[in-house]
């Protein structure tokens, strides 16, 4: 699945999947339902705290995904970060 990073519970619903995890196991590590985990994964933005909070759980920094993504496309429209 090719995810933009732009779309960022997408981004950690692939990075969750790629791990081989439960939503059980994430839900609970979360302190959420089951049914919010579900709901993450199709926000196309987050509250940074939960986005740490997730960054740790999965040892995975999305906040660098999504730079990186910031700087590639800066560069392709010719912008000045």
């Amino acid at each position: 699945m090719n995810v933009s990073k732009k779309h960022i519970g997408k981004h950690i619903e692939k990075v969750f999947c790629n791990q081989g995890r439960s939503v059980k196991w994430f839900a609970e590590r979360l302190c959420y339902d089951r049914r919010n985990v579900y709901k993450i994964f199709q926000k196309e933005s987050l509250d940074t705290t939960l986005l740490k909070k997730i960054s740790l759980l999965l040892n995975h920094n999305f906040f660098q995904d999504l730079a990186e993504e910031r700087e590639n496309d800066c560069e392709q429209n010719g912008d000045i970060m």
